[in-house]
């Protein structure tokens, strides 16, 4: 017999995964512990858990992977080949439907390539607190993202407008906004699409407490203070419209305790998640439900409510260190909608973390 720990090791599935597998019946334990409720898995089933992490990272239905499964020690493989080879006509289809939307979009793209010019950025030179752009900073620069394919993310945008610096960063699943006072700057808008190596540089230098002063020159980008320098060149990408990404619809606001939140997120109920190309590996969702008395609760799996959302826990637990306050404002939308985490005495300081689907 082989311990869940054991078996997650082998087959590269989490213990969440193999809990929740048990109790969707896809892949439940030889035998368990009546006193303990430990599982313990047989020596064929190590072979079905390397089977399903299989499937499940090419996509296959819960439904489809039950009777894959039910068949895999069978004599006659015709039940389980069929699948296989039903999911993967699925997967090409799919593929070649996608490619086909894919090609309009880029024909379209190029048609306006052809008529959309970006006005060039007049030189911009202004005065803004450290500490005060240090802040916000550390409020936007976890949500950067890291994927080569989209450099334009892995920056912060620095956007100023009517005596306002805004700061922006996002990595698709995820954005944080955070804004700050300048002085100097009376002209029209301007932005810079700024990569996290010098906006870490940046950073290093906002240790004091005097003004420092923000240029953007052309395609340079330089910040003194006193008589330190970090300069470099700011990207040739445009950043997302962050604006209308933020406007969300009215939903539910709940006021949570900061540390009493995270303690109830790192021990609380979770449930698998999907890999993906910010975190890599399968991480674990928290499912979350507003209660009518608008508190926030951590749902079992077996929860029998339409009322959850689930969210990637480690990538709020990220917003949640990046919003350093005692509490916390988490304005909730639809399962579909993303999530704002505020600070209540910041409106203009948030960030958004898109949920993630229940599926099976």
């Amino acid at each position: 017999m082989h311990s869940i720990g054991e078996l997650a090791r082998d087959s590269g599935l989490s213990v969440s995964a193999l809990r929740f597998y048990d109790r969707a019946g896809v892949l439940v334990p030889a035998w368990v512990d009546p006193v303990s409720g430990y599982r313990w898995y047989g020596a064929a089933q190590c072979a079905e858990a390397e089977v399903l992490a299989r499937l499940r990272r090419a996509g296959m239905p819960l439904a489809d992977i039950r009777l894959v499964l039910a068949g895999w020690s069978s004599a006659d493989t015709d039940l389980v080949r069929g699948l296989l080879q039903a999911h993967l006509r699925r997967l090409e289809r799919d593929l070649s439907d996608a490619r086909e939307e894919f090609s309009a979009l880029r024909t379209r793209l190029d048609h306006r390539e052809t008529l959309v010019t970006t006005p060039r950025t007049a030189a911009v030179r202004l005065t803004v607190s450290a500490p005060r752009l240090a802040a916000a900073l550390d409020a936007v620069r976890f949500a950067a993202g890291t994927d080569p394919e989209l450099p334009m993310l892995a920056a912060v945008l620095f956007d100023v407008e009517d005596g306002i610096l805004r700061l922006a960063a996002t990595d698709r699943y995820r954005m944080a906004v955070a804004r700050t006072p300048v002085t100097g700057h009376d002209g029209p808008r301007a932005q810079a699409v700024t990569p996290l190596p010098l906006v870490d540089a940046m950073r290093a230098l906002l240790d004091g407490e005097a003004a420092v002063q923000l240029a953007v020159d052309g395609d340079r980008v330089t910040l003194e203070a006193g008589d330190r320098q970090a300069a470099g060149r700011r990207l040739d990408h445009d950043f997302p419209d962050y604006r209308r990404l933020v406007d969300l619809p009215a939903g539910r606001r709940v006021h949570v305790d900061t540390a009493a939140f995270r303690k109830a997120l790192e021990t609380g109920p979770v449930r698998p998640g999907e890999p993906h190309e910010q975190t890599g590996p399968p991480g674990v969702l928290s499912v979350l439900r507003v209660t009518d008395d608008s508190q926030v609760t951590v749902c079992e799996d077996t929860d029998d409510t339409s009322n959850r959302i689930a969210f990637d826990r480690d990538l709020l637990l990220d917003a949640l260190t990046a919003a350093p306050h005692p509490h916390l404002t988490l304005d909730f939308g639809t399962p579909t909608t993303p999530l704002a985490i505020r600070r209540p005495d910041d409106e203009h300081t948030f960030s958004i973390l898109m949920p993630v689907r229940l599926s099976e």
